[in-house]
């Protein structure tokens, strides 16, 4: 599954963005500030408006008139184009919200709809507005059956509802279960060194949560389910950290699960309190890529922090891996030596203009890709403040 194009208007610093053409990796490069972290929370936002509603999604930030563009008064808008597979069509996803005549939130246009070949009208498989709309009838199993299915008037029970979580039929429809396993299993790393260190309940835990406080439960599993998996993340810890000989988790007699660091210079092992930060963190970015089910879409900030500039490059090359075997992975960074690892199709550079940011595609800065083609690294392009410059210009054309 992956995105390929997104479009947002009035989303916070995103007035007006338009992101063509995205890999299955895609690095966001910008300054503090620049909206790295808002552009992750377009799919936060998606999330809770689909496990809840649209007035929670917009409350939990603040209200409506936090999360709209400042001084904008026109509505929240987006455009998803995806493909959930290389044999399947794109789907086309826009939503749009606003408020009624009594300042409340509600969905005031959302539409999917898809197209087989090059050409031809499109097949929507729903139109709704203000809560009502028309939908494609029946227990669809197949893209082949929206043709000649007949739409129906469908009312959902409140208007701030997404119309992909509240009309029923579309439970086992191919088209929609691939969006919503895209807005659900949206996953943004918020790694915390200590919640990872501290000693978890030997609880069964087969996914990483965001903040890596079930870390040692998740290995546990690992180890005991998908050994091959777990050999191999000790194999990758040699080679990156040295000292390091195993990885090891020991259930304590009071029922709790820690981890435990073997040094091939002492007898014993030793506590996870004792580690480096880096070390935790390199083990758990390294754990997040070997769980069996890649998440759908997996989002990282700022993967450079704790880590040893040396070791970025084949953690870049181990996100790209982990994309290709159907996970999109976004990655937000600042780090020159991360930078040097990645390929100029991969990089999309924010940048603020007349207050606003705009995203701007690596590949379509003609200097850029000109010295890049030459043989010029991208961090030190963004060192140099080459990137920086060509892409703010770009953004105020």
């Amino acid at each position: 599954m992956q995105i390929e194009s997104l479009k947002v208007r009035n989303f916070r610093v995103f007035n007006n963005i338009k992101v063509e053409n995205i890999p299955p990796m895609a690095v966001f490069l910008g300054k503090n500030g620049a909206g790295k972290t808002t552009f992750f929370d377009i799919f936060g936002f998606l999330h809770d408006s689909l496990n809840s509603n649209i007035r929670s999604a917009l409350s939990k930030r603040g209200g409506f008139h936090e999360v709209v563009s400042r001084e904008q008064e026109d509505d929240i808008q987006f455009e998803i184009k995806f493909r959930p597979s290389p044999n399947e069509p794109i789907i086309t996803y826009e939503l749009t919200i606003g408020l009624n005549e009594k300042s409340a939130p509600i969905v005031k246009k959302e539409v999917m709809r898809f197209r087989r070949g090059q050409s031809g009208a499109p097949w929507k498989i729903l139109e709704f507005a203000n809560g009502s709309g028309v939908a494609v009838e029946g227990n669809l199993s197949s893209y082949e059956d929206v043709k000649n299915t007949p739409r129906t008037p469908q009312r959902i029970s409140s208007p701030d509802i997404l119309a992909i979580k509240g009309v029923g039929q579309f439970e086992n429809f191919p088209a929609v279960s691939s969006l919503r396993r895209l807005i659900e299993d949206w996953y943004v790393s918020d790694f915390h060194i200590e919640s990872a260190r501290n000693r978890q309940e030997a609880n069964y835990s087969e996914t990483l949560s965001t903040t890596g406080d079930n870390l040692a439960q998740v290995s546990k599993y690992l180890y005991e389910n998908h050994r091959e998996r777990f050999d191999a993340i000790i194999e990758a810890m040699k080679r990156r950290v040295p000292g390091v000989d195993n990885v090891e988790t020991k259930v304590t007699e009071d029922g709790y699960v820690i981890l435990r660091f073997q040094d091939s210079k002492f007898k014993n092992p030793f506590s996870s309190k004792f580690v480096s930060d880096g070390t935790i963190k390199m083990f758990t970015y390294l754990l997040l890529l070997s769980e069996p089910n890649p998440h759908a879409l997996l989002c990282v900030e700022e993967p450079e922090n704790q880590l040893y500039p040396e070791l970025l490059a084949e953690l870049a090359e181990e996100f790209r891996q982990y994309s290709n075997v159907g996970g999109q992975v976004f990655i937000s960074t600042h780090s020159p030596d991360f930078l040097n690892a990645i390929r100029l199709e991969e990089l999309y550079c924010l940048v603020k203009c007349d207050g606003y940011t705009k995203i701007i595609r690596a590949m379509d800065l003609p200097l850029v890709k000109a010295l890049y083609d030459e043989g010029d690294m991208l961090g030190s392009l963004w060192s140099e403040g080459i990137l920086l410059k060509e892409a703010t210009e770009a953004g105020r054309l």
